[in-house]
């Protein structure tokens, strides 16, 4: 693994994070971070468990009564048949679980194929499995969906598996059931295990819907769906994810990573799940409703103050802006960038505080675009598009 991880770069966002630390008074809309505070039910819990001296050793796979929840939770929500507990494993948040997920499924030389753009650590985990990765496009016109027919032409001799994000970081695009079941035919002709990063199954809009890909009719015994409390709670840095496996034999191989990796979860943090999952859900709706109200409020005001610069549709999903940058584009007093992209994000960042992430960072297929997150504040995001306004009058 030693000189393996020198062939593995690091992701933009890397930098990008040590840029916006040198700056004064920053619109830290580079983050994919939520301003909300997490729900009163699991601070209180987490509060109950620092009181009553829960902070030893647990189970490996995390407390069983907090399994017990997910697993209600994935059947009843997320329409997986789930019949045991024991098929949920807890995981240090999102990232962890699919960093486990790919160690555990690939083997050094096989393929799997990943959106284009994709969140960077979902790509780089595969590589850190040693597995070739083949990108498949997501298309603006499509609404940042896969066209499956292009996904089947994808898959080759050495294709083991399939990384699904939906809905999508960076561009929010939410697979439709049809586009689902299609790449279920996919996987069970070709015999492919699927990873489905669902961090953002809770952050919809517009009557869309989120379908879990293990939910379809023979899906669950070949798919590992990876869910995050995450997003869904403002939970970013409480770091409490979760997978579901059927297969005995892929479960016993990720306790063993579960083990090596971390022993278990923080005692405090799975407490703090519980109470979330305990209380009332009520607060989901109210942070899903305010960030549809953010979104509005965001596009409106890039039309408004950066309307020749930058383009694109509101998202149906998760909770960024993936604008297109107008190819007429040119810093001011800069010299020329390979990437239009790292561009306008240092353009951005050095001139206006605004933090963003350049496109190209998610894949090829991002370049001419950046990301911004709409889940901050309301005054951060005003504050942010008036900088806009001054930069491209």
């Amino acid at each position: 693994m030693g000189s393996l991880l020198d062939t593995i770069p690091n992701s933009g966002i890397v930098r990008i994070r040590e840029l916006m630390y040198a700056v004064d008074r920053p619109f830290r809309l580079d983050q994919g971070d939520l301003s909300f505070d997490v729900p009163d039910t699991m601070k209180s819990a987490m509060r109950a468990a620092i009181d009553t001296n829960q902070t030893h050793y647990l189970q490996t796979a995390g407390l069983p009564a907090l399994k017990e929840l997910l697993a209600v939770k994935l059947r009843a929500r997320n329409g997986v048949p789930v019949t045991d507990a024991e098929d949920v494993l807890v995981t240090n948040g999102g990232v962890h679980g699919i960093y486990l997920a790919a160690q555990a499924l690939v083997e050094p030389g096989d393929e799997v194929i990943v959106p284009d753009p994709e969140w960077p650590p979902a790509t780089l985990a595969m590589l850190a499995a040693r597995a070739s990765v083949v990108r498949c496009p997501l298309h603006p016109a499509l609404g940042w969906r896969f066209d499956v027919g292009e996904l089947a032409s994808k898959i080759g001799p050495r294709t083991r598996g399939l990384y699904l994000n939906s809905p999508n970081n960076p561009t929010g695009g939410v697979l439709t059931r049809d586009d689902l079941e299609r790449t279920a035919d996919l996987a069970r002709a070709h015999n492919l295990w699927v990873i489905s990063d669902e961090a953002y199954e809770d952050v919809v809009y517009d009557g869309a819907r989120h379908v879990s890909i293990a939910s379809l009719p023979g899906m669950y015994e070949r798919t590992v769906p990876v869910c995050t409390l995450s997003k869904t709670y403002a939970a970013t840095g409480v770091r409490v994810g979760y997978l579901a496996v059927r297969d005995e034999r892929l479960r016993d191989r990720l306790q063993k990573l579960l083990f090596l990796t971390t022993s278990n979860v923080s005692s405090i943090s799975q407490h703090g799940a519980i109470g979330a999952l305990e209380g009332s859900q009520a607060v989901v709706d109210a942070y899903r409703s305010e960030l549809q109200a953010r979104r509005d409020l965001f596009y409106a005001g890039v039309r408004e103050a950066a309307g020749r610069v930058f383009s694109g549709e509101p998202p149906t999903g998760a909770f960024y802006a993936f604008l297109k940058i107008d190819p007429s584009w040119v810093p001011p007093d800069a010299a020329p960038s390979p990437s239009r992209s790292w561009a306008m994000a240092e353009f951005l960042i050095g001139r206006g505080r605004i933090g963003c992430v350049p496109g190209v960072d998610f894949g090829p297929a991002g370049e001419g675009y950046v990301r911004f997150c709409f889940a901050r504040e309301r005054k951060e995001l005003l504050g942010a598009l008036e900088e806009m306004r001054a930069l491209f009058a």
